[in-house]
């Protein structure tokens, strides 16, 4: 009654939403890097919101099923395959024992999100399965390694299945380029002229970026501060280091840090960024609290409505 691993892939992890609680330790939150497929994926199949989940980052990734169960895939179209058949994303698929679940490379996005009725049986470190490679915690291991070929990802068996489609309407546009970012409280250390070129300019993914933070490359943005006392990292915090190229913090992040923070961009425009490759460009969108805090309720109020 599992998944076995025929091919790992670049990077498979094993993910809930987080663990919350320990950043005055230093242990970050890890979680979902698109947190609304992650959700969607559950709210397919009817599991509790956190049940654990697998996060394939840009596939070649190979399952092999011991049992027959229900999957749901949301996210990037990873060019995924069932028995060799194509398969799409951001709906429910019906699996039998001894079928052969390949991911391929993207045609859409970067994340796959890959959910089984009843949540995968991972054992929780800290209160969570998170995996975060870095400080070595989650995952199917507990010590926060990735998934490899020959490993075994128990669930419960059932031959249950409900054909279930997410509304064409909450699917995430992954090729929208506008990032949206609350102003921080340092947001007047930065001069009109830094200003209009970080809401003015287009800024491209480079290839240093990866779950702890996205870099980005463009117009060099210059606050006033050149740094700060270290103080605790929200999630989504832009920073401006030394070189003026903003660095957007994500789910693995560090817990404090000590540049200036010029904003924040939101959990859904988190989730879009997650999905963009490196030379991909995007553009940043000033938004309120407010207007960030209704398109927050405006998703998860679509997906409890549709449960």
């Amino acid at each position: 009654m599992a998944f076995n691993v025929l091919k790992s892939g670049m990077l498979a992890l094993v993910q809930d939403l987080g663990r919350h609680g320990y950043q005055h330790l230093g242990v970050t939150t890890g979680g979902p890097m698109d947190e609304l497929a992650f959700r969607w994926a559950n709210a397919l199949l009817d599991n509790p919101d956190n049940s654990a989940q697998i996060e394939i980052t840009f596939g070649m990734f190979t399952l092999e099923a011991q049992a027959p169960t229900s999957i749901a895939l949301t996210g990037a179209n990873l060019g995924a395959t069932l028995n060799d058949r194509p398969i799409l994303p951001w709906q429910t698929h019906a699996i039998q024992k001894g079928d052969i679940l390949q991911f391929k490379q993207p045609s859409h996005g970067l994340r796959a999100y890959l959910a089984v009725k009843g949540g995968f049986d991972v054992a929780p470190i800290l209160g969570s399965v998170a995996t975060v490679m870095r400080e070595s915690l989650g995952g199917q291991t507990g010590k926060g390694h990735k998934l490899q070929k020959g490993d075994v990802l128990p669930y419960t068996a059932t031959s249950k299945h409900d054909q279930k489609i997410v509304p064409r309407i909450a699917i995430p546009n992954y090729d929208s380029k506008d990032i949206a970012v609350v102003m921080g409280y340092q947001f007047d250390t930065f001069s009109g002229l830094d200003r209009a070129r970080f809401f003015g300019s287009e800024f491209t993914v480079t290839p240093q970026s990866d779950r702890m933070g996205y870099r980005m490359s463009g117009q060099a943005i210059n606050g006033n501060k050149k740094g700060i006392i270290s103080e605790g990292i929200a999630y989504g915090s832009v920073q401006i280091p030394n070189d003026g190229q903003p660095i957007i913090l994500l789910r693995d992040r560090q817990t404090i840090g000590g540049y200036p923070k010029i904003g924040c961009v939101t959990s859904f425009s988190g989730g879009l960024l997650s999905q963009k490759q490196p030379g991909d460009t995007i553009g940043f969108q000033c938004v309120s609290v407010d207007q960030a805090e209704r398109e927050r309720h405006l998703q998860l109020a679509r997906i409890a409505q549709w449960r």
